[in-house]
């Protein structure tokens, strides 16, 4: 005689069906207790608190994962654009935009700006709320100058159109920060320079050391308060004048 068949349940679809996590045998105590009318309703609440605190860990850990996913597949984002002030290329909103967006909407996350009240004088504060489809919500903010000042100083637009630059400039610099994104080699365009690589700054203390040049003069010579602060853009020029030392000895 044939033995009688048996159900087999896979693992994963068996464990789904048995509520064992710690939110669904809550959830189970909460519903039991919303049906006696004889109990303590100040106990239903706590229960409530309980329940909610739960299901928010295990949205922020769905976030945290799903952030780590969608970071490990965005690679660098080539600049396309040029400020003309500053001379510098960088990687524009749309530019960040077309290559990101596929990627963290296909691992749950949503974007939405707005400005938010800032206590610096004559800045704006643009606010980015990252959403993901767990229900966790992580607000960011970037506050960004709008007084129309150019990079040397000078007024170089109305503070309307500054207003709007600030927002612009806090959007792309969030969506870049959101995601930790790199982009390509020399993006200043905020008018911020940047500052050499410790690579580079050990070549110049090693010339320094050729030529026998104090570093505190050398330092007071190129307008310079430490060689990590010297900017990106001078490598070259300091490159050039300890070279040239180097060839007069």
């Amino acid at each position: 005689m044939n033995e009688p068949s048996r159900l087999i349940v896979p693992a994963a679809r068996k464990q789904a069906l048995e509520p064992t996590s710690e939110a669904a045998t809550l959830m189970q105590v909460i519903s039991r207790a919303a049906a006696d009318p004889t109990f303590d309703i100040n106990k239903m609440e706590r229960l409530m608190q309980m329940h909610q605190q739960i299901q928010a860990q295990k949205a922020l850990e769905a976030f945290s994962a799903a952030m780590s996913a969608a970071q490990a597949e965005m690679g660098p984002i080539s600049n396309d654009m040029e400020n003309s002030q500053t001379k510098s290329r960088y990687a524009s909103y749309a530019q960040l935009d077309r290559a990101l967006r596929p990627i963290y909407t296909k691992h749950g996350f949503a974007l939405s700006f707005n400005e938010g009240d800032t206590d610096k004088p004559a800045h704006v504060r643009v606010i980015c709320k990252v959403s993901h489809s767990a229900g966790h919500v992580e607000p960011y903010k970037k506050d960004m100058p709008a007084d129309g000042k150019g990079a040397k100083g000078g007024d170089v637009m109305t503070l309307t159109h500054a207003t709007g630059a600030a927002q612009a400039y806090g959007m792309r610099y969030l969506l870049k920060g959101i995601f930790n994104v790199a982009t390509g080699e020399g993006d200043r365009d905020g008018n911020t320079e940047e500052c050499i690589g410790p690579g580079q700054a050990a070549d110049i203390r090693a010339l320094l050391s050729e030529v026998n040049a104090k570093e505190d003069s050398f330092l007071r010579t190129i307008k310079a308060k430490s060689i990590e602060e010297i900017h990106v853009g001078a490598y070259k020029t300091v490159i050039g004048i300890l070279e040239a030392k180097r060839k007069s000895k």
